[in-house]
C-alpha cells in the first residue's frame, strides 16, 4: 500500500473534489468531477486494484473509484487520523448521519449544497443507481466501529460473520451491483462470487498485516486456531510463538485459498465486460496469498507481490491502458 495520507491530506482532497464539482455545468458533470478525484484516492493507496480496476468499462470503473473512496475514508478515521477513540467513533457516526441524509436528496449538486461531504454526494448516487440495498454501508460503518473498539473472534466462522461480513463482504456486494451478471438469473451466483472473495482478499490482508494489527491492539486470527497450537494470546513479540503461528498462518492462507476457488468458480456469473478486472483480482491476491503461506520468514515479514508478478496475471492484450492510467487519463 502506498503512505496513507493524513488528515490535512484528506481535508485538502475534500476541498479541492468540492470546488471542481461546483465548477460543474450540470449533475452528471459534478458526479464525474468527483469520480476523478476519487481515482486519486485508489491510485494512492492500492496499486494492485488500481491496476485490475483499469480493464474495467469507464463508467463502471468510475463507480467502483467512488465506492473505494467512500470506503477508504472511514478506514482512516479509524487507522491513521492521530485522534481518540471517543473522536474516532463520534466522526463514524457523523459521517453515518450524513450517508442518511446523501439518500434523502435527488442530485449531487443538492447534496453539495447541503453540506454532505463530496464522497458521499456521489457514492449516493452509486447506491442509488445500481439498486444497492442501503443498509449494506451501514453494515460497513459498523465494522469500522468494531476496529475502534476490537474484540476477539472466536473461531473462523465467528470472524467471517461478525466482522468481514461488514469490512469486506457488504463492499463486494457494492461491486457486484456495479458489474452486473451475466444474465438476470446469475445474480445470486454473482453475489456468492463477491462474498467469496471478499472472504478470500480480508483473509489475506489479515495474514499480511498481523504485526500493524497487533500494534492497533486488534487480532483477527482466531482463537480456537492459535489454542490449537498452543497460543493463549497472540504475542508476535515472543520467539517462542514464532514457528506455531507460522503454521496458523498457513492454515489460514489455505482457508483463503479455498474461497478464491469458490470465487473463480462462478466468474462467468458476472457480466462478460467485467471478466478481465475480476479475473485478475483474483490472481493478483492469490498470488500475495501463496507468498504468505509459502514465506519462510515469518510473520514480521510483510509480504507484496512484485510488480513484475503483477503484470503477468494481467491481460497482454489490455496493457496499454496502464501506462494512460498513471498519467491520468483511464
Amino acid at each position: 500500500m502506498s503512505a496513507a495520507w493524513d488528515e490535512n491530506s484528506w481535508r485538502g482532497f475534500a476541498g479541492e473534489t468540492l470546488r471542481s464539482a461546483r465548477q460543474a455545468s450540470c449533475d452528471a458533470q459534478a458526479w464525474q468531477a468527483i469520480a476523478r478525484h476519487c481515482r486519486t484516492v485508489l491510485r494512492n493507496y492500492s496499486t494492485s486494484f488500481f491496476l485490475v480496476t483499469r480493464f474495467l468499462p469507464p463508467v463502471k470503473r468510475a463507480q467502483v473509484e467512488v465506492i473505494y473512496a467512500a470506503v477508504r475514508y472511514p478506514d482512516e478515521i479509524v487507522d491513521t487520523f492521530p485522534i481518540s477513540h471517543a473522536e474516532r467513533l463520534s466522526r463514524l457516526d457523523c459521517w453515518s448521519e450524513m450517508y442518511d441524509r446523501s439518500l434523502a436528496v435527488e442530485s449531487v449538486r443538492e447534496a453539495l449544497a447541503r453540506n454532505i461531504n463530496p464522497i458521499l454526494a456521489a457514492f449516493a448516487q452509486v447506491v442509488q443507481t445500481r439498486g444497492i440495498p442501503e443498509e449494506h454501508y451501514r453494515s460497513f460503518l459498523s465494522a469500522m466501529r468494531l476496529d475502534v473498539e476490537p474484540r476477539l473472534f472466536v473461531s473462523l466462522d465467528d470472524l467471517i460473520e461478525s466482522y468481514i461480513y461488514g469490512s469486506a463482504t457488504v463492499v463486494g456486494y457494492f461491486l457486484a451491483f456495479v458489474y452486473g451478471p451475466s444474465t438476470p438469473r446469475d445474480f445470486d451466483r454473482a453475489l456468492a462470487s463477491s462474498r467469496h472473495l471478499a472472504i478470500a482478499l480480508q483473509l489475506t490482508n489479515f495474514l499480511r498485516d498481523v504485526t500493524e494489527d497487533q500494534r492497533r491492539g486488534r487480532v483477527y486470527i482466531p482463537v480456537d486456531l492459535l489454542r490449537a497450537e498452543g497460543i493463549d494470546a497472540l504475542d508476535i513479540n515472543d520467539p517462542a510463538q514464532l514457528i506455531p503461528l507460522d503454521r496458523v498462518l498457513r492454515r489460514m492462507s489455505a482457508a483463503a485459498e479455498a474461497y478464491y476457488g469458490l470465487a473463480e468458480a462462478n466468474l462467468d456469473a458476472f457480466s462478460p465486460d467485467c471478466h478481465n478486472a475480476i479475473r485478475a483480482c483474483i490472481e493478483v491476491y492469490r498470488q500475495l496469498n501463496g507468498r504468505i503461506g509459502r514465506s519462510a520468514e515469518g510473520v514480521r515479514h510483510r509480504e507484496s507481490v512484485p510488480m513484475t508478478t503483477k503484470f503477468r496475471v494481467l491481460p497482454i492484450s489490455k496493457y496499454w491502458r496502464l501506462p494512460l492510467a498513471y498519467l491520468g487519463v483511464l
